[in-house]
């Protein structure tokens, strides 16, 4: 492994459990009382507002158009925002990896985030407890991965050479993206936390 003078993580799927490899989307649509007929429909508004979203419009301004065109019947109050972070959680396998990277060198998330999201992970207390060098959030930085700028972005804030950055993500055209800008990488496998953890540490040899 060539040296490392910078780590980025990934929030969604990395830092903490999200949705990613669990039913928790099919749980968020029985929760919203979308029909069955009209799911695939409702994955295409969401795809079609995800760019949107992860670079600055707030989810739950876009709860009104779910409604009309759906029919569905919401409380007033619902926030699919909220839902998200209330059902995340933390990966406390990955914070003694985070401890033991971060006596060595510096740490920092890359994320694709949506407004006050990351804000909401901070107070829950669903991130590693460390002081991160450097936070990438695509909601604030009007750009996401895998656009080559948001890379750029992050090795200039970083104040590191690229080849000296690990990435750590779980979707492979992030890590892709990661490479393409002369990044190491890490694929980390968020349908196994306990064994990506195993992986993670073997990989830096911790």
């Amino acid at each position: 492994m060539s040296k490392i003078s910078f780590v980025y993580f990934d929030v969604g799927g990395v830092a903490i459990k999200d949705f990613s490899d669990t039913n928790k989307w099919h749980l968020l649509m029985d929760t919203m009382g979308v029909p069955i007929d009209k799911r695939d429909e409702f994955n295409r508004i969401y795809k079609e507002y995800d760019d949107r979203i992860c670079l600055g419009l707030d989810i739950d301004d876009t709860m009104a158009v779910f409604v009309e065109k759906l029919n569905l019947k919401l409380s007033k109050d619902f926030s699919m925002l909220s839902y998200f972070v209330d059902h995340f959680e933390q990966n406390h396998g990955l914070w003694p990896i985070v401890d033991l990277i971060k006596d060595k060198v510096k740490v920092g998330l890359l994320t694709d985030m949506y407004p006050r999201m990351l804000d909401l992970i901070t107070t829950r207390k669903l991130l590693p407890p460390v002081v991160w060098d450097s936070i990438i959030d695509s909601s604030v930085e009007k750009v996401r991965k895998p656009m080559p700028e948001i890379y750029d972005l992050a090795a200039s804030r970083a104040q590191t050479d690229p080849q000296e950055i690990l990435f750590i993500d779980n979707r492979t055209c992030n890590i892709e993206g990661a490479q393409k800008s002369g990044w190491q990488t890490f694929l980390y496998d968020s349908s196994n936390y306990d064994q990506a953890n195993k992986d993670l540490s073997a990989f830096l040899q911790l």
